[in-house]
């Protein structure tokens, strides 16, 4: 369950340190540990293990935040010029004693589609992966947020009429993203559905609706567990939803 930072580091860091590299890396990354499956209609779930790294609502075109003195924005996120909606990002690093598999947040119709990186290789992520490690948080070593290949999950959920995106970002020694789910496959909420291998980050955006209220329900920097916590609560306003 989500701990602080440190507390993850002290426990289960520390044990897992006491592998060999050969065996972290060949017996233990690919893990994929059975868990309860959770159905919550008022909340939105981790999509993923790792350290929060920020959380903020954004403005279209606006910084979530600064890299080496250089806008970060809604639009970065996305991977996408054109995204025009003020909405809520999460971003998670998934550090490489981290379980990889993600999972779905809130249940809904899923759609995916790769996006390139900006440059003709990803940048390495290993800075963010030692600050984790050493309890700090520095956005000046997070420069792949720029430019590094992410695949764009849509999630459509019909109970809500509502659409929120989970965006996949991939390390430098990154090969593969692997979707297990196929385009417009019904998700139940906290199913598994895609591997990222290595250091990667996942970061959840929910437009903002006036329908609804997002509620934070963690802090950043505390560490948490795909399926297992819940990030989010959705309060319902007294709001008609849009004619369509």
């Amino acid at each position: 369950m989500a701990e602080e930072l440190e507390d993850w580091l002290n426990g289960e860091v520390a044990e897992l340190s006491k592998m060999s590299v050969g065996e972290l890396s060949n017996n233990f990354f690919f893990r994929d540990p059975l868990r309860s499956t959770h159905i919550d209609y008022k909340h939105f779930y981790s999509p993923a293990d790792g350290t929060i790294l920020y959380q903020k609502i954004a403005q279209p075109g606006e910084q979530v935040l600064e890299i080496k003195g250089i806008d970060y924005t809604l639009q970065d996120v996305m991977g996408d010029r054109s995204y025009n909606k003020p909405s809520l990002v999460i971003g998670i690093f998934m550090s490489f004693y981290d379980v990889h598999i993600n999972r779905i947040p809130y249940g809904g119709i899923i759609k995916y589609k790769n996006l390139e990186p900006i440059e003709s290789t990803n940048k390495p992520m290993l800075a963010v992966e030692k600050d984790i490690l050493n309890k700090v948080i520095n956005p000046n070593n997070m420069d792949y947020l720029k430019f590094n290949e992410r695949m764009s999950n849509q999630i459509y959920v019909p109970s809500l009429d509502y659409t929120y995106h989970i965006i996949q970002i991939a390390d430098e020694d990154v090969n593969v993203i692997a979707p297990f789910k196929k385009q417009q496959d019904l998700c139940t909420q906290n199913e598994r559905f895609s591997l990222i291998r290595w250091g990667s980050q996942v970061d959840l955006v929910l437009p903002l609706d006036n329908r609804f209220t997002f509620e934070l329900l963690l802090k950043e920097t505390m560490h948490i567990n795909a399926g297992l916590d819940k990030l989010i609560k959705i309060n319902h306003n007294d709001v008609k939803p849009p004619h369509r």
